[in-house]
């Protein structure tokens, strides 16, 4: 921390000092800069009164003559925003990545340097009183492709904004006791998470979490206890003795290897597209069943140049034929203008059956490729800077978190999946390292087998009478099961010791033997003798672009 550090110290900065490495000016007690505010509840809060003391010698020019290097540079709101400003400058000359806070009275009498700070950055945190100040409303936030902007809203949890793409994280009700400092808590925490390649909503979810605990206590109190975890949904539980028993199964099972992503509907070693092909069609790994507004009716299945192909199979079929007759047309620029007429000729049937959520796939095509356009970045770009990295695959699912199409995920099914295809080819386009864990991919065939497998248990009767019945679900019941499926999966992939792509394809695999329609086929499933049984039980069903 780059910060004006009181010599001597007082006793309260004693576990501060201890926790960081303090590095600044040296300045007497009482030109240590100091404020105090007035709270109001409710979020209404008052500057009352601020002495800014040493801070004017926090200037770029002042800091130690060191190869500064971090994940995040947090450069925090100062009187002067021109100071701020000055350290955003700096270190983005030097190719670091920047995160940047503000408060009301910059905003109010500082705008345009604000609004140039906020240009500049590439993570800007702001509350909903500020972001009305730059934006008009906090509803027309939004910032640049390939930038983060997160706006807390008090008690009424945060926005997280990827571009235009904005997601609303709920909070968690406290007593509150003290709110100083709720704001930077949520920012620390969020910087810390983005850090190790959490994704935004996420590390956003989290943050809101330790926000919210933070001010229960007087002062930095809470910031001394081990980061808050995301509370489960009660409702839907991994059961983990069943977990364990068929992980060894899994573990026994030889046939049970990745798949390598070649065949009929993929390019052929060697294609110099098939980069391309995969960044473009595996966004669209989404939506493959019909409903009737209520209820599941039916899988998707028709006819393309005369072989019946279902869901996935169809989809990766209409991106092949594309790339026979096309191939620049997979590209992001000719994705980001491909028009409506011309993407709907793609994706047609040979029997005119209309595939589910056409407009939501064409939509998913266009922000990919605007977004893609928009950051001058390439296919092959993004898995070169992932490869010339440390941690690849997280470099890898960082950049991701940009691109329309995979950044609204949070729990990353197509990006990971794509990360998977890319590793598992027989080019190897992508490198992980042994060292970093490949997170579940998660889908709805995935969910159907950890429901019936009894991976994971569904407490509530009403919300398990819906999956029986097929309803159409709220984003809550969705997402506790899906996330309980991600963790299930996560711990079987652990406790089996085989790769998660290996452990994908197995579970992906049982699509066709415990089907959507039909009875299962247990004899011929390799998890019959370890499996629950539940064959009422049915995925999740919600209209959503993640899977």
């Amino acid at each position: 921390m780059f910060a004006p550090r009181p010599s001597p110290l007082a006793i309260e900065f004693a576990p501060v000092a201890e926790c960081i490495d303090w590095i600044g000016p040296i300045v007497a007690p009482d030109d240590l800069p100091m404020f105090e505010i007035a709270h109001y509840g409710n979020g209404k809060a008052e500057l009352v009164k601020a002495r800014w003391g040493a801070e004017s010698h926090l200037i770029p020019e002042n800091l130690p003559d060191t190869d500064l290097r971090a994940d995040i540079f947090y450069c925090g709101p100062v009187a002067d925003p021109a100071r701020q400003l000055a350290f955003v400058r700096y270190f983005k000359a030097r190719g670091q990545r920047v995160a940047v806070g503000t408060y009301g009275h910059a905003v109010q009498h500082y705008r345009d340097t604000i609004q140039q700070i906020f240009a500049e950055a590439d993570i800007f945190f702001c509350n909903a009183n500020e972001a009305t100040m730059l934006f008009g409303n906090v509803d027309a936030a939004k910032t640049a492709p390939g930038k983060l902007l997160f706006v807390t809203l008090s008690a009424s949890g945060a926005m997280v904004i990827q571009g235009n793409y904005c997601t609303s994280v709920p909070s968690m009700m406290v007593d509150e006791l003290d709110p100083t400092g709720a704001g930077d808590t949520f920012c620390g925490t969020t910087m810390a998470l983005l850090a190790q390649g959490v994704h935004p909503i996420l590390a956003a979810q989290q943050a809101t979490i330790a926000a919210a605990e933070m001010v229960t206590a007087v002062g930095p109190t809470m910031l001394f206890k081990p980061l808050p975890s995301i509370p489960i949904d009660a409702r839907v539980q991994t059961d983990e003795a069943q977990i364990e028993r068929v992980a060894k199964l899994v573990a026994q099972l030889d046939e049970i290897k990745p798949f390598d992503f070649t065949g009929q509907d993929a390019p052929s070693f060697g294609d110099p597209h098939a980069i391309d092909f995969f960044f473009a069609s595996t966004l669209q790994q989404f939506g493959f069943w019909f409903d009737d507004g209520k209820r599941y009716t039916q899988p998707f299945v028709a006819a393309l140049n005369g072989r019946t192909l279902k869901g996935s199979d169809y989809l990766w079929a209409v991106y092949k034929r594309w790339l026979d007759s096309d191939a620049n047309g997979l590209m992001p620029a000719a994705q980001a203008l491909v028009t409506q007429d011309e993407f709907a000729r793609r994706y047609a049937t040979d029997n005119g059956v209309m595939m589910p959520m056409l407009d939501e796939h064409f939509r998913c095509a266009q922000n990919y490729g605007r977004d893609m356009v928009a950051l001058g970045w390439t296919s092959a770009q993004i898995v070169e800077r992932a490869n010339a990295s440390a941690t690849p695959l997280r470099t890898f699912l960082a950049q991701l978190d940009h691109i329309g199409g995979y950044k609204e995920d949070p729990l990353r099914k197509k990006s990971t999946l794509l990360a998977i295809i890319l590793q598992q080819r027989p080019e190897h386009f992508l490198r992980i390292d042994a060292s970093e864990s490949v997170p579940p991919i998660i889908d709805y065939h995935l969910q159907r087998s950890c429901l019936r497998m009894g991976l994971i248990d569904v407490k509530d009767s009403r919300l398990r009478q819906a999956l029986v019945n097929r309803e159409l679900l709220a984003a809550d019941d969705e997402w506790a099961i899906r996330r309980a499926a991600y963790t299930a999966i996560e711990h079987l992939q652990r406790k089996s010791g085989k790769s998660m792509g290996a452990v994908d394809w197995f579970f992906f695999g049982a699509r066709r033997r415990c089907p959507e329609m039909t009875e299962p086929d247990c004899a011929n499933c390799a998890a019959d003798p370890a499996c629950a049984h539940h064959k009422d039980l049915f995925q999740p069903v919600r209209r959503t672009v993640f899977y």
